[in-house]
This record gives C-alpha cells, structure tokens and sequence, in this order.
C-alpha cells in the first residue's frame, strides 16, 4: 500500500482561476508542476499529507503531518517574497500569530502550525468578531525592527499620489474629499509613530481560531508605526452588516477602546487607507470596495 506522502495532491481547478493567473504564464507553468513540487518538499521534510487542500488567492495549503504532529506546508509560486514573510513570522513567534516551523525560501515553501481553515473572523458576529480583531491588533504592538518599513513612508507617499490618482482616475469624490485625504496623509507623515510593530495586511479572513488560542493571524505584513493603520479596512472588509452610520462610528470606538487606539490618529487612517483604496479598486475594475470606501470618507470627513 502506497505511503500517502507518495500520493500526489491535486491542484484546485477554483486556485487555477484566481485572477493571480491570468497573465501570469510562469505562474500557470508553476501550477502545473505543483503536486510534483508539494511532493518533493513531503520527502524533504518527512511529511506525510493530512487531508484536503486549501488555497488563497496566491498560495496552496496541505495539511501534512510531521510525526504526530498536525501542520500545514504552504506553497508560494515564484516571485513571492516568502523570506520576507517568513522574517514577519519569526519576529512574531507565534505572539498573536500562527507559529513558523521551517522555511526553504529556494522553493517557497513553509511548514506552519496548522489552525482551523474553516473557521475565521470573516464568519463571526461583529459583537465577537470586532473585539478580537481590534485585541490582536494591540497584541502584535511590539518594538519593530527599525529596517522595515514604516507607516510615517506611506503616509508621505499618498500625500503627493492621491490629487495625481484622483485627477487620472475623473475626480472619483468631492475636492473637500481629497483635501481631506491629503490633509490627513501630511499630518500622519509628520506625527511621531513610537516604533511599535503594525501588521501592514490586517482584516477578518486572516484571523483563524487555534488550538492554543482562540484566534491567530496568518499571513502578516510586518511594518512600523501606527498600529491605528489598517483600521479602514477592518471597517470596509464588513461595512454591508453595518446598516447605518451610527453603527459604523459604535464600531470604530470599540476598536479604538479596544485596542487603546489614538482616536485622531484612527480617523486619519481611515480617511488615508479608504481614500488609498478607493483609487486601488478603480484601477482594477472593482465594484462594490470603491463604494464602501466612498461610504466611510463621506461619514469621517
């Protein structure tokens, strides 16, 4: 009977159709080779595969098994920064964070704890879901190494890009909007951070219950700075279950209590990371994000 680390996965025809693929011919190539390479990495590692696999929108999941042990192996196509990934990983350790086992940034390839795949964030009650987010946000608030880089940047970057953006684009809002938005990036490029870590890719699908506590993140961006900083999009990735406006300001004071947040400095966020967004989503044909984003300038101008 053949060892089930021997058998080959098979490669989820919804992960081939990710919009990450479309003119992406290396990366369909890679997709053709992939159960040969989860196979090659198993063998590496002493790993036996675990149950069916999972996917993003940029990475396979297998859930393996090295020993008793229940992990997961991810595997990143070509050109993925997994080092830098991994460096977020390892700096966090496991505090707040899915824990790294292994890396081998030769076939981006990495060996995590394994978490509950069928169980995020993005399906629990906002009286729940709110609270824990806004909870790990001041849980990876810890000194940042001083190379990464830092909110202060982009802040000063979308201070010049966003009246170039919103002239290319046919002046998508109001011009209080954009001066609003302009003012706001200035005064968030200018103000002291304190240098603690941020999580630069914070939102509800990354944050998945665990076993040896109730939710850790995967996938962490590791910045520096504000951690106010991904607190627009913890509000537009769920703004369709909050019905009114006065729902959204309740929302955005539990985070900001929560987390022991800044209030001036979460509204600037808010305003810079939706505006920021807004003109992301026009440039890539999006439909419903760009009207979310409209919502919440609109409310916090």
């Amino acid at each position: 009977m053949a060892r089930r680390q021997n058998l080959l996965v098979q490669v989820p025809q919804s992960f081939r159709e990710m919009p990450r693929w479309w003119g992406d011919v290396e990366g369909r190539q890679w997709l053709d080779r992939l159960p040969r390479l989860v196979a090659d990495q198993c063998r590496r590692w002493g790993l036996e595969l675990d149950g069916p696999v999972r996917h993003g929108s940029n990475a396979l999941v297998v859930p393996v098994r090295g020993g008793a042990e229940e992990l997961v192996l991810r595997m990143s196509p070509p050109g993925d920064d997994v080092g830098q990934e991994a460096s977020a990983l390892q700096f966090w350790n496991g505090q707040g964070t899915v824990k790294l086992i292994q890396v081998d940034p030769g076939t981006s390839a990495m060996l995590l704890e394994r978490l509950n795949p069928a169980r995020s964030l993005a399906a629990e009650p906002l009286d729940q879901a709110v609270p824990a987010i806004a909870r790990l946000m001041r849980r990876l608030a810890r000194p940042a190494p001083p190379h990464v880089r830092s909110t202060n940047e982009i802040a000063a970057t979308n201070a010049v890009s966003f009246p170039i953006d919103w002239q290319r684009l046919g002046r998508p809002t109001t011009e209080q909007v954009l001066q609003a938005a302009v003012a706001g990036a200035r005064r968030l490029s200018e103000r002291a951070t304190g240098g603690l870590a941020v999580n630069g890719d914070l939102h509800y699908d990354q944050v998945l219950a665990a076993a040896r506590e109730p939710w850790l993140v995967v996938d962490p961006v590791l910045m520096r700075g504000d951690i106010e900083y991904d607190l627009g999009r913890i509000l537009w990735s769920r703004l369709d279950e909050m019905a009114t406006n006065a729902e959204v300001l309740q929302r955005f004071d539990q985070v900001v209590t929560v987390a022991a947040l800044d209030a001036d400095r979460a509204r600037d966020w808010v305003i810079v990371r939706s505006m920021d967004y807004l003109h992301w989503g026009l440039d890539h044909g999006l439909t419903f994000d760009p009207q979310r984003c409209k919502r919440l300038l609109t409310l916090f101008i």
